[in-house]
């Protein structure tokens, strides 16, 4: 019996393929994550009990922690070592994913969402740093990079129809559960083939800066949602937000005073980073309480079922890549700016004819045209957004600059969730008794289409902060991204 005998380049090459793959797995399960719940939103209210406005921290929770901890895990890997770093992302995130799945409350499942974030943003960045360290030949890394974005982009194309799938076939559970033998598999993976690679010179960890300003963040959504049973004046009102501003003001006064910030705000002094962080910030406001209300309205008001709910997401969610894949190749060309405040603007455009939609529309009628269209309008300013940033600062900035965009266009979604949901919910109720409840609360959610439409034109007009044209310090750095 022959016995094949690999070559020291060929089992190199192997290796170099499963670290590749270990990464591709841990991007897109991070991202999977996002939108994988849009559509079991409905089934987790119904089985947990969850009020209208409680449901938002489904997606909140996993948000603020992923957002607020992002630069500190690529900090951490830094430090520590990336391959340590993956390993204990990925084992924080499937640990979270199994109590998700058993969830017997709306507490438990809070939590449990959180500390998936809390994971994700310790396992996204480790992946990227360990395809540069394994793939130091610019033709190898090309391609590594390329597939690695593909993960990236496609994880929310899949994510909307493979939690209808679950949802419908099996169980809503299953969104959840079916990371833990990944994650397992994974890890054992991960365990024999990764190498530790760590950064030169010793830094400091910013763990204070990442608590209060995730926290204080934390405070100020839970201070709006209050909102919608309470006063702006009331007591339960005015103690999350005081407690808000007093933890965002900490967070400034340590990353004043830190050797080692987390945000160095030095860095703000850039105008293409400033004015891409609040163009992120404010389409994702507008663009992430989209994909949630237009999750509940499928299933709610035209009774659609996950899986059919999921298909009808397939539409947007190719969109995005495709934006996202011709962005790429002319933002060199064109310049950010004109592709910002051009993508920005047909999402505030979407918006307003979304805001058109009644209980009586159909899927075709209503929905389809705005949601691919706005899709689309996204995905075009994703890769303008990072090539902004990380133009125009050093090459040691690079990284900071491109994960500040990251962080800053998922707590903007989180905070434009939080209040595009008040402010549905609250229209809703007043419509209420005298209105038919598929009308009220059609009504809601039209109108936060409309308001999430303003924002984004805000986000049109903040683009024009950014130069016509960047003068590159260093190869840009464009990165592809998923809703």
């Amino acid at each position: 019996m022959a016995t094949t005998i690999r070559t020291p380049e060929e089992l190199t090459h192997r290796r170099k393929q499963i670290i590749l793959l270990l990464a591709c797995l841990g991007q897109f399960m991070v991202v999977l994550d996002i939108a994988i719940v849009t559509v079991a939103l409905p089934a987790m209210k119904q089985s947990l009990h969850f009020s209208p406005t409680g449901l938002q921290w489904v997606v909140n929770a996993y948000t603020l922690t992923y957002a607020g901890f992002l630069l500190l895990g690529g900090r951490a890997g830094d430090m520590f070592g990336r391959r340590k770093m993956f390993l204990i992302g990925l084992m924080v995130f499937t640990l979270a994913s199994l109590v998700c799945g058993l969830a017997w409350s709306p507490s438990a499942m809070v939590v449990a969402r959180a500390i998936q974030g809390l994971g994700g943003a310790i396992l996204s960045p480790a992946t990227l740093t360990i395809l540069i360290v394994t793939f130091p030949d610019p033709r190898e890394r090309a391609h590594a990079l390329g597939i690695w974005s593909a993960a990236l982009a496609s994880g929310g194309a899949t994510g909307a129809l493979a939690g209808g799938f679950l949802t419908d076939y099996l169980n809503w559970r299953w969104i959840f559960l079916i990371n833990v033998p990944i994650g397992i598999v994974g890890f054992i993976l991960a365990r024999r083939t990764l190498a530790e690679s760590r950064a030169d010179g010793a830094r400091s960890l910013d763990v204070a800066g990442a608590v209060t300003v995730t926290a204080g963040l934390t405070a100020l959504v839970y201070g709006v949602v209050q909102t919608s049973s309470h006063a702006w004046g009331s007591i339960q009102t005015i103690i999350p937000l005081a407690i808000a501003a007093i933890l965002i003001a900490a967070f400034v006064v340590i990353e004043l005073r830190t050797s080692a910030p987390l945000v160095p705000f030095s860095t703000f002094r850039s105008r293409p980073l400033s004015g891409a962080n609040l163009v992120m910030f404010l389409i994702g406001a507008s663009m992430f309480a989209m994909w949630y209300f237009v999750s509940l309205y499928l299933q709610e008001v035209l009774h659609y079922s996950p899986m059919q709910a999921g298909l009808c997401f397939l539409p947007a969610a190719i969109a995005v890549v495709v934006g996202a894949q011709i962005s790429g190749r002319i933002v060199g060309k064109l310049g950010p700016r004109a592709i910002m405040s051009a993508s920005t603007l047909v999402v505030g455009l979407a918006l307003f004819w979304m805001s058109r939609t009644t209980a009586t529309s159909t899927y075709l009628t209503g929905i389809f045209g705005p949601i691919t269209i706005a899709a689309l309008g996204l995905g075009f300013s994703f890769p303008a957004g990072t090539f902004a940033a990380t133009t125009g600062v050093a090459p040691k900035d690079a990284g900071l600059a491109s994960g500040l965009v990251n962080a800053n266009r998922q707590l903007g979604g989180a905070i434009g969730l939080a209040v595009l949901a008040t402010i549905a919910d609250q229209y809703t109720t007043s419509l209420l008794p005298g209105t038919a409840l598929p009308q009220a609360v059609t009504s809601g959610y039209t109108l936060a289409f409309m308001i999430g439409g303003v924002i984004a034109l805000c986000a049109a007009v903040a683009a024009f902060i950014v130069p016509a044209r960047i003068r590159a310090q260093h190869p840009p750095v464009v990165v592809q991204a998923s809703e």
